[in-house]
């Protein structure tokens, strides 16, 4: 454990990025040879829009997630918040950190982008996309990621999360962000029982759905027990589902501009969105 962690401090930037492809390269694999669902539209097209968003999301995001990471290392440094108020076994507190980092940075910031009217614009750009796969967890709009950056750097500064356990985190991160979008599924009683502590795909692809309730639930990253815990829950079946939004032209979910351009086209009206304190249901 401790060798683990002592890697994951000076992980080098090629290694997450590695990462990345071999977990996607894994999926890409799967969804060809056992798809959920089939489209028409062109894979190729889509990972061409999902990937130059990614890019220009990436480099505008570089700044903040450095401040992140120099915040990371400040706190490690000075031992500032709660994991360093009491000496805890390393298992323990890398557990805290991963729950603290999950229930911030991913449930509370994924329901507040759902129920702020000026934070869901910036979030439609991930859900826009009528053909979800494994690509569309990494398709977002800057200013999405942003929000979900300062809101993972509050979790650091108060639990005390040193830079090797964040770093972790994110490697679990994007393999459960793009396990649960890929375009497959696992075997409808093994989704089910896994459910009841993580987040699947089939779980997750509800939150997908065009239209609310689905998608204003399940809005967990790693662990489902937040959404069964605040009673954002929804588990129906796979073939209700019909992906995109349905405020948004699906004809142009391909179309790079006019996704980035989501947030500020007030043709699209954000009238009717849940407020906060809003529940979802289990069905």
């Amino acid at each position: 454990m401790t060798d683990l962690i002592a890697w994951f401090e000076t992980l080098p930037q090629w290694a997450t990025f590695a990462w990345l492809v071999l977990v996607l390269s894994v999926c890409a694999g799967i969804e060809s040879i056992a798809p959920l669902f089939t489209s028409k539209k062109p894979r190729l097209k889509h990972l061409g829009t999902n990937s130059a968003l990614f890019s220009v999301t990436t480099l505008a995001s570089i700044p903040f997630t450095a401040a992140l990471t120099a915040t990371a290392l400040w706190v490690e440094q000075n031992n500032f918040g709660l994991l360093n108020l009491v000496q805890l076994p390393l298992w323990f507190e890398l557990l805290l950190a991963i729950i603290a980092l999950d229930f911030m940075g991913q449930y509370l910031v994924h329901y507040l982008l759902h129920h702020v009217r000026w934070m869901w614009r910036l979030h439609m750009i991930h859900h826009s996309d009528t053909q979800v796969d494994a690509t569309t967890a990494f398709r977002h709009h800057p200013g999405d990621i942003i929000i979900r950056t300062f809101f993972a750097a509050a979790a650091v500064v108060m639990m005390g999360i040193p830079i090797a356990y964040y770093a972790l985190y994110q490697f679990i991160r994007v393999f459960f962000g793009a396990v649960t979008h890929a375009n497959f599924h696992l075997p409808p009683n093994v989704d089910r029982w896994i459910s009841y502590l993580f987040v699947t795909p089939d779980m997750h692809k509800f939150h997908h759905h065009e239209q609310a309730p689905w998608t204003d639930s399940n809005f967990g990253n790693l662990f489902s027990v937040w959404d069964r815990l605040f009673g954002t829950l929804v588990y129906d079946k796979l073939d209700a589902i019909r992906y995109g939004l349905d405020v948004t032209d699906e004809n142009r979910d391909l179309n790079v501009w006019y996704q980035l351009k989501l947030p500020f086209n007030k043709s699209i009206s954000t009238e009717g969105r849940p407020a906060l304190g809003s529940r979802g249901s289990v069905t």
